[in-house]
């Protein structure tokens, strides 16, 4: 059984868990973490809505953290031998319940001495809150040879107790965002985190080709690329086709990736013919509009919302003459957040059945869950999941 510790937007990364792996072998956990029925462990490089992942040791029923603690206590030092020679690293972290800084670091020093009378060396890794970050995970190779990270993790009355075994790895998201060598914060930035949620979502096969027909600087065919999948580019701006060729160059320079696996050309989303083959899966994000800091007066936001909606209706008429039934799509739309906790919708989105299309639904994930934003934006990613008809 393995875990997944979800991220920023929990149902979101249970909807790429769903498309992936399915829904019938997910058990949410709170809020925070799911359970994965599975032998093999999850595929955390690929998965950008799943901060860590975690094989599940045991479950304790109608157990408190203190008898968490009392466990370890006893079951670490039987487990010490099967480790490398070494000073161990060693954290916890709690989900779905709440601890007081100075009782952690009490319940941290007993778990130090029970270790040190083992004859280990160990290093604690102190905790700002209940859980440790991925970045403090990672920076202290909790997940490597000498490394544990313990989760402990509140279901109802009971706790189950997981080992991490892999992090999100936050230099490398930050080297293919900012170390790339073209950017433009003009075009929005996608980011690699949520193009590989928009990846899975689409669901495609292991040999297929990802289409993103408004690329912009490459980031969905960039990451596509990782997961060694086929990637096509286009967009209606010659700057950004150089720019996705650019970046791509240098993604296949730095990780050894044949520049046969993507093409990229110039083309209007509303009227360019891809030559799709069969094997092929879409993952894009439309025009989002301008950049909006508050929400505008209504005459001025109907005129790009308008605008939006035409484009994105415009672009899903197209392909659909070109796409074969149930190929799957994952397009990113604009929504805009109101001073009312609601969205405004793009109209298109009620017309999706005439334009050859069905709207996928999801067991774990609502059609709202999956709007991607930050408590700060009032311009939102709404994914939608579509097949064609």
């Amino acid at each position: 059984m393995q875990v997944a510790i979800l991220g920023r937007q929990p149902k979101l990364s249970l909807a790429e868990l769903e498309v992936l792996f399915g829904a019938d072998i997910l058990t949410p956990v709170g809020s925070e973490a799911c359970l994965v029925d599975s032998a093999e462990p999850l595929p955390q490089s690929r998965l950008g809505g799943t901060m860590k992942s975690a094989k599940l040791l045991t479950r304790l029923e109608n157990a408190d953290l203190q008898g968490c603690f009392d466990y370890l206590a006893k079951s670490i030092p039987e487990h010490l031998d099967y480790l490398p020679e070494g000073k161990l690293q060693f954290g916890v972290s709690i989900y779905g319940a709440k601890a007081q800084k100075n009782w952690l670091l009490k319940q941290m020093l007993t778990l130090k001495k029970q270790i040190k009378k083992s004859g280990r060396g160990v290093r604690i890794i102190e905790n700002k809150s209940e859980a440790l970050e991925s970045a403090v995970v990672l920076y202290n190779k909790l997940t490597g040879p000498l490394g544990w990270e313990i989760l402990l993790i509140k279901d109802g009355a009971d706790y189950i107790i997981a080992q991490t075994t892999a992090v999100q790895n936050i230099d490398d998201y930050s080297e293919r965002d900012f170390g790339r060598p073209k950017r433009d914060a003009f075009v929005g930035m996608l980011p690699p985190k949520l193009a590989q949620i928009m990846i899975n979502l689409a669901n495609p096969d292991p040999e297929s080709t990802i289409l993103d027909p408004f690329c912009g600087t490459g980031v969905i065919p960039q990451e596509a690329l990782l997961m060694g999948l086929d990637a096509f580019g286009t967009d209606l701006s010659q700057k950004m086709i150089d720019y996705t060729s650019a970046n791509l160059e240098w993604l296949c320079d730095k990780f050894q990736i044949a520049s046969t696996r993507y093409r990229v050309e110039q083309g209007d989303a509303t009227s360019h013919n891809w030559q799709i083959s069969t094997d092929t899966a879409v993952a894009c994000e439309t025009y989002l509009g301008k950049p909006l800091t508050s929400l505008p007066p209504k005459s001025e936001l109907d005129v790009v919302m308008n605008q939006s909606n035409d484009i994105a209706d415009g672009f899903l008429r197209n392909i659909a003459r070109q796409l074969k039934p149930g190929v799957r799509l994952c397009v990113a739309v604009p929504a805009w957040y109101t001073s009312s906790n609601s969205y405004i919708h793009l109209k298109m989105l009620d017309r999706l059945t005439d334009l050859g299309y069905n709207r996928l639904e999801l067991k774990h994930a609502s059609r709202t869950d999956l709007i991607y934003h930050r408590p700060d934006q009032i311009v939102a990613r709404e994914l939608i999941l579509l097949e064609k008809k």
